[in-house]
């Protein structure tokens, strides 16, 4: 019989839930908005302030892990007790959680004891701030040839880390880093978001 997730080493995880990279699937839009729908209507007493579509899954085209990652920003002024039983009785499973530096809670949905299920989601929550990721995805969509070089990172990274989750994540963050300070100088202000 198949341990219960909380019951394996983070080895035995990354065993069951490898780096996978796929190419893009038109779905994943809409996988995004079926999720965004049923937070919005859970969280309406103004909790949410913005909430997006981040990730590789949100630019169009290019091969990624099949995840779709979602940004939740929520006010400070939020009773994060509330939001977390909240997200639990909605089948969030809450993966991680700081408060320092900055406020974050991780969770998933679509992994299971045997597996992954056919949609996976990352949800982030987090104070409303100004992002860097919302800044990357915009960049990856209105620069190809950095989606590519990105996509050839990510491809080389598998192979090295592939039943190593935390180390693929590591290995990406100068690329990720890079183009994210380079877009904010881009595009300014675009999410600037004046704290609630």
């Amino acid at each position: 019989m198949a341990k219960e997730l909380w019951e394996m080493t983070l080895e035995e995880l990354w065993g069951l839930f490898p780096i996978i990279l796929k190419e893009y699937n038109t779905a994943y839009p809409k996988w995004y908005e079926i999720e965004k729908e049923k937070l919005v209507e859970n969280f309406d007493d103004g909790t949410i302030v913005r909430i997006s579509h981040i990730g590789s899954t949100a630019v169009p085209g290019i091969i990624s892990k099949p995840t779709v990652d979602i940004l939740m920003e929520i006010s400070s002024r939020s009773n994060i007790s509330l939001i977390t039983d909240k997200l639990k009785s909605m089948k969030w499973g809450l993966m991680n959680f700081s408060k320092k530096p900055i406020f974050r809670q991780t969770y998933s949905k679509g992994y299971t004891k045997y597996g992954f299920e056919e949609k996976v989601y990352h949800l982030h929550v987090r104070y409303a701030d100004n992002w860097s990721e919302l800044y990357f995805r915009d960049y990856l969509i209105e620069h190809p040839e950095v989606a590519k070089e990105y996509v050839d990172l990510k491809m080389q990274l598998k192979e090295k880390y592939e039943h190593n989750r935390d180390a693929y994540t590591d290995a990406k963050e100068e690329f990720i880093s890079k183009y994210s300070e380079i877009a904010k100088i881009q595009y300014k202000e675009r999410y600037k978001i004046t704290p609630v």
